[in-house]
């Protein structure tokens, strides 16, 4: 009788997480910066410039980052990006110290508001998202985004 070889295990995705945080000013040019600043890292992570996961975060952090820029001031603070990539998600969080100005949900902005509908493309772009009280003070806007498996 003859052994039949079993086939080499299917290699495993790393347990480990990379993670990258940064503070920038609490203005126009911060926000462009912190848009910058992730994807320079996520194209040194292996997520190349221009790749469709690379375009879906720069549009996430850009809109995220812009939020709180506007609705999270308090002048003389920065806010904080940072992203967490694991073997199965992306997330996005940006942080500012304005706990008591929460964004609503897209569907609450009325049709004929002229600002209001970026948490639109944060929902259609994220798989998941939310806010979560920050500590000591502030909120923190998380978005989520499923790797595709390999």
């Amino acid at each position: 009788m003859r052994a039949t070889p079993t086939p080499p295990p299917t290699p495993e995705p790393p347990l480990t997480a990379r993670v990258f945080a940064q503070r920038v000013s609490s203005t126009p040019r911060g926000a462009r910066l912190a848009r910058h600043l992730a994807l320079h890292r996520l194209d040194a992570w292996g997520i190349p410039y221009g790749s469709a996961l690379s375009d879906k975060a720069a549009l996430l952090v850009a809109e995220l980052a812009a939020n709180a820029v506007t609705h999270g001031l308090v002048p003389g603070r920065d806010i904080e990006v940072l992203l967490r990539l694991d073997a199965y998600t992306l997330r996005i969080d940006v942080s500012d110290c304005r706990g008591e100005c929460r964004p609503t949900a897209p569907e609450q902005t009325p049709a004929v508001a002229e600002s209001g509908r970026g948490l639109l493309l944060v929902e259609a772009l994220a798989d998941r998202w939310g806010v979560f009280d920050r500590v000591p003070v502030g909120k923190t806007v998380r978005a989520e985004v499923d790797l595709p498996t390999r």
